[in-house]
Order: structure tokens, then sequence, then C-alpha cells
């Protein structure tokens, strides 16, 4: 096994690791969901989609063989980064100033149209307000923590990724 191998081989263990981050992340806001009972408003549920896909590409990546396959499925997940970290700076700004609240049934028709909330609609149907404040989970609420996640991730993958194939050439 030569070196530019076993480097690519090192984005795709660090894509499986992010990829089963995301699945967690959605996990425990299920765990909040069912067992707290912290209802989801349409940015919490238009956040899971957002970890799903990044979840998605971040496998799908993993799976490939060559740098360039690999690095399609790298710019997907910061892309899908990108729009979850847009999506929970607005649900951040939303619990700030509550009087802008998206309010159920602004999105919640849209959201609820969506595939995944047929499907399985315990994690992708909407049930709350965007504006409802929960307990903060070590000082930050959980749109606060998601927007934190999103922003590493926008960062990070490019990073890492670039600093492996400077390695690399």
């Amino acid at each position: 096994m030569n070196e530019d191998s076993m480097r690519l081989g090192r984005e795709r263990r660090f894509l499986v690791l992010l990829g089963i981050i995301c699945l967690a992340l959605i996990g425990g806001a299920l765990y909040m969901q069912i067992v707290l009972g912290e209802a989801p408003c349409p940015l919490c549920i238009l956040q899971r989609y957002a970890l799903l896909l990044i979840a998605l590409s971040a496998f799908a990546g993993a799976a490939m063989r060559t740098r360039r396959s690999v690095t399609v499925f790298e710019t997907l997940v910061v892309i899908f980064a990108l729009a979850g970290a847009g999506t929970a700076a607005h649900h951040v700004y939303t619990q700030f100033y509550p009087s802008v609240s998206c309010g159920i049934d602004v999105l919640q028709p849209i959201v609820d149209g969506l595939p995944l909330a047929k499907i399985f609609p315990l994690g992708f149907q909407v049930d709350g307000f965007c504006s409802t404040p929960y307990p903060p989970i070590l000082g930050l609420s959980l749109a606060q923590w998601a927007l934190v996640a999103f922003v590493l991730t926008v960062i990070l993958v490019p990073l890492l990724v670039s600093r492996n194939r400077k390695q690399m050439n």
C-alpha cells in the first residue's frame, strides 16, 4: 500500500467518523424529543435533514476508492453543512427574538410534506414552535449546539482534507 492510498484511507476513516457523529446527533435529538418531551419545530427538522444528508454523503464518500470521487462527497458534506449552519443560525436568531418566530403554521406544511415526514413521522414531523425555550445543555441551546456542529464541519472538513492532500503531493 503506497502513501497516497494510506492518506486517502485516512480521509475515508474521517468521513465514517463524521457520519457516525451526525447520526449520533440525530439520535440525541430523538432522545430529547421522545424522553424529555422537547417537540421539534420546523427548523429543528430541517437541521435533522442536514445532518442526515451530511451523514449519507460522508458514508458514500468513505465508500469511494478514488481521490476525485471522495472529493465530490466531501464537497457535498460542506454544502449540506452550510445549509445546516444557515438553518441553525436562523433558529438561534428566532430564539433570541421570539417575535420573528417561524410559527408552526408557516413552515409546517412544507417540512411535513417532505418524504421522510411520511416514512418516519416520529423523527421528521413538526410538532413544536421554533421560539420555544428549552433548558440549555452546558450553557447553550440545542440550536446553538447545532450551529457549532455545522460550523465546525464547514471549517474542519476542508481544513483536514487540505492538510492531508498537501502531504500527498
